[in-house]
């Protein structure tokens, strides 16, 4: 793959990444400000459920950002494109579908 597109993908699914983490962020911010408000007679295990769907959400979404990161990385030393483990070629369709992919089909297939 061309480094202007892997760098192009790249820029696009962090931002697109940071924007989703931003937004759970928010939720869980004011999923606990409601919490802490007074007369709410709402079922406190609702908030609770709720913070904690919040949290795993944007736990994966930053986990997401890591391996955007990682990718980067690879691109700057020249290594984008090719398999962490094995270092064979991943397809352009596969980055097209994930830039920030680090395994080739079948060894992601294998996990």
């Amino acid at each position: 793959m061309d480094n202007d597109r892997a760098r192009h993908l790249l820029n696009a699914e962090r931002a697109r990444v940071q924007g989703l983490l931003d937004a759970v962020k928010g939720d869980g911010q004011s999923d606990r400000s409601a919490a802490n408000q007074n007369g709410d007679m709402s079922d406190s295990s609702e908030i609770l459920v709720s913070e904690g769907t919040d949290d795993a959400v944007a736990d994966g979404l930053t986990q997401r950002l890591a391996a955007i990161g990682r990718a980067e990385q690879r691109l700057a030393a020249g290594t984008y494109g090719r398999s962490i483990t094995s270092g064979e070629l991943i397809s352009d369709e596969r980055l097209e579908a994930d830039p920030a992919a680090e395994l080739t089909v079948d060894e992601a297939q294998q996990l």
